[in-house]
């Protein structure tokens, strides 16, 4: 579980070590949470050495990468990470091939992460401002709501530059090219043409008739301009002599890639984004029971093997086709759940430490983030992290009966997103959300209560027995009277987790589990030597 820490840029020196290296890592990326590696190879130890690191939650395996599951500090460890690794001379040849789905996955992670607070801001924004315009109407008619609200649609209005931004770091092509034709497809004058088109009038390029695609708030057109933009710049390059390249890389690569999109890649991909999202949304309207205690019991698994990131898409083309998308309001049930899961385990759990992880978890996932849960909780106890689930479908199948909905997208869906739900044509949709919401967060409380979190009372027992509290005072050694030289429990050493000391093989003695973070010297003498490790100081 992970432990308090400050200092990101060793985190992240000892992640690299842990795994090999500089020379194993083929390349690095990050989550919300996650600090996402693709090894050469992995160690056998890999696993252990970084889950045993103080920051890190758990470590998870999976879709070809070396998942380190951070937290909300990720961001500092990665950008130590990035700074140590070169990323951008990193070449990615000798990376293990992984399916197309897993390469899918990651690359949505890379691209959508890094701004994903923002969106969720956003979000929250609006729905602040719906909540608000619920209680007094008329603020909508005011020049502070007007102001208000193109902040919040700003970021989604601008989407594909976001997406130009991270999507080029991820390619591994020009930032400011790939911005360049992005900002192209959301030019306000690109949106008259389309307006144009969408009324009759046949426009075209090159002979070519164009579409009305339009692509503010899009995602997979850009995403694929990107990627093919990384190709055709690399191509350009080697063609070109170097006296020229500065000036004419970019000028052909928007002469190439704007047509080209607005063409081909903007009304295919937009048309995949749509079928997608048609497929849920029909799947909702057939049996919206079915998907809510799909999305709500089983979301959280999802989020376990980290290819949450795949569904962006289809949320934002909800969005953007109907102003509304059902999936996150069922998503934020599985959410809600485990957090209740969690504070369920804080009133059940008789052990201090885990209460103490239980409590923080739980604040976090009141937020959205519920990977300090499922991992430092939830899924090592294993019964919660059911009862989250179950409480999660119940919640949802309940939110369903009511026609619940997300009107403005929530990066981050959970408790506090709940008001996005709310819309004066569909009364009922926020209903739906509290009463589904409390079901989902009381369910798992109570569930946790009755059905237990596993945990060993009788070890517990056991435990507060043999250990004594000490302060920093005098313990007795052999004939001698000494200072502890750490405040907190004494323990037997053969319970020490470490054979080489539970063994004896260092002597005999005893360990102090510390309640606090200093070392003070048991006596007056001299330090006679220092390990290299920091673990070993011998005094005379």
């Amino acid at each position: 579980m992970s432990k308090a820490i400050r200092d990101y840029d060793k985190l992240a020196v000892d992640i690299i070590e842990a795994v090999g290296g500089e020379k194993n890592i083929v390349k690095a990326s990050r989550c919300a949470t996650r600090l996402r590696l693709v090894l050469k190879d992995t160690p056998n130890d890999a696993n252990k050495r970084v889950s045993a690191l103080t920051g890190v939650i758990t470590v998870v395996e999976n879709g070809g990468q070396f998942q380190v599951v951070i937290g909300t500090h990720v961001g500092k460890v990665f950008d130590k990470v990035a700074s140590e690794l070169n990323l951008e001379d990193i070449e990615d040849n000798d990376a293990p091939k992984s399916s197309i789905l897993n390469r899918v996955i990651a690359t949505m992670s890379a691209v959508f992460a890094p701004f994903i607070y923002i969106l969720a801001a956003a979000g929250i924004l609006q729905g602040g401002l719906i909540l608000i315009n619920m209680i007094n109407p008329t603020f909508q008619t005011t020049g502070t709501y007007e102001v208000l609200s193109f902040i919040s649609w700003a970021p989604f209005t601008f989407l594909p530059i976001f997406i130009a931004i991270t999507a080029s770091k991820h390619f591994k092509c020009n930032t400011f090219i790939a911005v360049a034709c992005c900002c192209a497809l959301v030019s306000p004058t690109w949106g008259e043409i389309a307006t144009r088109i969408a009324g009759g009038e046949a426009v075209k390029f090159l002979g070519i008739k164009l579409s009305e695609t339009t692509y503010t708030s899009s995602v997979l057109p850009p995403l694929f301009l990107v990627w093919i933009l990384s190709y055709v710049e690399r191509f350009v390059e080697k063609k070109l002599p170097d006296v020229v390249k500065s000036l004419f890389t970019p000028l052909i690569c928007m002469l190439v890639m704007v047509p080209f999109t607005i063409v081909l890649i903007g009304p295919v991909s937009d048309g995949l984004a749509t079928a997608i999202a048609n497929g849920y949304n029909a799947l909702y309207s057939f049996a919206p029971a079915v998907a809510a205690a799909v999305i709500g019991g089983l979301w959280q698994i999802v989020v376990i093997f980290g290819v949450h990131w795949g569904v962006t898409p289809m949320c934002l083309a909800n969005y953007d086709m109907y102003g509304m998308d059902t999936f996150q309001a069922f998503q934020t049930m599985a959410v809600i759940a485990q957090t209740g899961a969690v504070i369920g385990v804080f009133i059940k759990a008789r052990n201090r430490e885990t209460k103490s992880v239980a409590l923080s978890s739980g604040i976090t996932g009141f937020f959205g983030i519920t990977e300090p849960a499922i991992y430092g909780v939830n899924l090592k106890l294993k019964k919660p992290f059911i009862c989250g689930c179950i409480a999660g479908g119940i919640g949802a199948i309940v939110a369903s009966f009511f026609n619940v909905a997300y009107y403005a997208y929530a990066g981050l869906p959970g408790a506090l997103t709940v008001v996005n739900a709310i819309n004066p044509e569909n009364p009922s949709s926020i209903i739906g959300m509290l009463l589904g919401g409390a079901i989902s967060l009381f369910g798992a409380i109570i569930l946790v209560q009755v059905i237990g979190i596993g945990e060993n009372v009788k070890e517990i027992k056991e435990n507060k027995k043999e250990t004594i509290e000490v302060s920093q005072s005098s313990i007795i050694s052999g004939k001698k009277e000494i200072k502890s030289p750490i405040a907190g429990k004494v323990i037997e050493l053969s319970k020490v987790d470490d054979p080489v000391f539970s063994s004896g093989a260092m002597g005999n003695g005893v360990a102090i589990k510390p309640s606090d973070n200093k070392v003070y010297s048991p006596f007056n003498g001299t330090v006679q030597f220092i390990a290299d490790t920091n673990n070993r100081i011998n005094f005379r």
